[in-house]
Order: C-alpha cells, then structure tokens, then sequence
C-alpha cells in the first residue's frame, strides 16, 4: 500500500478532534436509554433491580456465565436516562472492559525499548555500569577513556503505531457497542504511547490523538456514551488514519478498522486505503461479505468478530506478521 491518494478528497472538515471532539460527545450522550428499553437486556433486572442501582455482584456473576452478554448489558447502560445507574457504569466500564482487554495477548508492540549503541550515536546516553570498567582503567592511568571503550544507551523508535477506526453509523449498542469497547482497550494497551481512536459515520470523532496517550478506561467511555448515527463515509475514515498515522516515527503504522465496510456516502475508498502503509480488517461476525470483499480488492487481512471477548485475540492475530 503506501501510495498517494487518487481520489482528490483531501480536506478534512468533517474531523473533530480535542476539544471539538468531547463536546460532540457530550452533545451525542444527551440521547438516553430509558430502563423500559434497557430491559430488553435478559440480566438488566438482576443487575439493576432498582432505579439508581448497579449490582457489581450480579454483573461479575454474568460475566462469568456469559461475557459477551454482561459486556453488551454494560455498555448500553453508559446512556441509561437514570444519572446514577449511567455514572456507575461509566466507572465500571472504565474498569472491566480494560481488564476484559488485558486478557488479551501482552504484547505490546508500541511501546519504546532502550538497547546499548555506540556512545557517539546522535541521541544516545552513556551507560555508566556497561561503561564502568573502562572509566575506572582510564582514571587509574590518569587519562580520558576512549569513545570508543565507552557504551551508550538509546530509545529505539516503537515497533509499531496504531489507528482504530471504529464505524458507529447506523445502529451501534448493545453487542457492537462493547466489541468497539473492548477492541479500543485492547489497541490502546497493545499501543499505549502511539496510538489513536477515532469513530466514524459522515463524520470522524478523534477520541484519542496519535501520540497523545489517553487513559484506555477514558476511550472506552467516550465510545460507550456514543450511539450509531448517520450515514458511512468510509474513505474520510481512512483519510484521518493517514493523518493520524503520518505523525508516528515507529516503523510499522497500521490502521485497524472495525466496520461492516459497507459505504454509504463519500464515494469508493480504495483509493484511500492506498495511502496507508497497512490496513487490517475486522468485521461483525453476522455481517461481514461488504469486509472480505474489501480486503480481497485491497490485498489485506480481515477477521470476523463473533462478540466482545473476542477482541483481543482477533486485534492480536491480525496484528501478528
């Protein structure tokens, strides 16, 4: 991939990021669940038997027996009308969704590593306990030490940045809603320092800027008090990865995309697509032919997500060379 985009849709306004960004958040969570429509959740009794209650009991019972259900109850009740039952999950989603997330292969490929260099390499810094012997020999003999008897240490750049792009057009809770959870905590941790989260339908919501690390729990949130709107615009999605990407130094940069990749507006996006170094595909378990088409056109890897708990270990494989 990796070549210019040919489509000459190059602007960007249609992109919210930082400030602009949490306030349409904020302005998406207006929109709220009542317990009448929460209840069509089989556990939601048992897990809020009354109004303002949240039984951390009953759910860690249900996330046992059924993850994918517990995770799925959870995310919807971020928009529950009852304030108190929707702060109460807010909190426990930041928790449990990570920890779901943490279960996950460990790898963590964007993350920094020091390793020894050469002392006179640009950027490095002296290892004084690797350097020790041939600082004491030149003291005793009451001379410098050679640059070259001396050993530096340097950060190499990370492995591998991250850009998930999540698609919320049309109807996202439930279900969709915490595997777009759970796979946000899952690329944060694989990415903790190079990563960034954005939602899409017609628009793109940046939750978490490359290079800007936010908490995961933060991110998991935000989706959550998200709901699906609006139409598919697919290539402005693939456009901001490009951005968000380009602001990365590791040396492979890879945009995740969770979607049905079925598009609905902004025209063909595989000339979008062309423009990232790589791209890998994730696809609703129930809804994946538009996916495999893509990736078959665009020469990449996919997976279908059969539920939430799946995350993990589907972001892991995809991500494995």
């Amino acid at each position: 991939m990796n070549r210019p985009p040919g489509s000459g849709r190059g602007d960007l306004d249609e992109v919210a990021e930082g400030d602009a960004a949490a306030e349409a958040v904020a302005e998406a969570a207006r929109r709220t669940t009542s317990r009448r429509e929460l209840a069509r959740h089989e556990w939601f009794a048992s897990v809020s038997p009354e109004v303002g209650e949240l039984d951390e009991g009953a759910l860690d019972e249900l996330l046992e027996r059924d993850p994918d259900a517990a995770l799925a109850l959870l995310a919807d009740l971020n928009s529950a009308t009852d304030e108190r039952l929707r702060r109460l999950a807010h909190a426990l989603s930041a928790r449990i969704v990570v920890e779901v997330a943490r279960r996950g292969p460990t790898h963590r490929p964007g993350v920094g590593r020091q390793h020894r260099v050469p002392l006179d390499r640009p950027g490095a810094d002296l290892d004084l306990d690797a350097s020790l012997d041939a600082i004491v020999a030149a003291r005793l003999s009451r001379t410098r030490p050679a640059v070259e008897e001396l050993v530096g240490r340097a950060w190499e750049r990370p492995d591998t940045a991250l850009c998930l792009l999540v698609d919320r057009s049309g109807s996202m809770h439930g279900d969709r809603l915490a595997t777009a959870a759970v796979t946000a905590a899952a690329v944060s941790l694989r990415a903790p320092q190079d990563c960034s989260v954005v939602a899409f339908a017609g628009d793109a919501l940046v939750l978490a800027s490359q290079g800007r690390p936010r908490p995961p729990g933060d991110v998991v949130v935000d989706l959550c008090r998200l709901r699906g709107a609006g139409v598919t615009d697919l290539g402005l999605a693939l456009r901001v990865a490009v951005e968000q990407l380009s602001r990365s130094r590791a040396a492979r940069r890879v945009a995740v995309l969770l979607s049905d990749c079925r598009v609905t507006s902004g025209g063909d996006p595989d000339d979008d697509a062309q423009a990232l170094d790589e791209l890998v595909v994730l696809a609703p378990g129930d809804d994946t032919a538009d996916a495999e088409a893509l990736a078959a056109r665009l020469g990449v890897r996919w997976a279908p997500l059969h539920g939430p708990a799946d995350a993990p270990a589907a972001v892991a494989g995809l991500l494995e060379r």
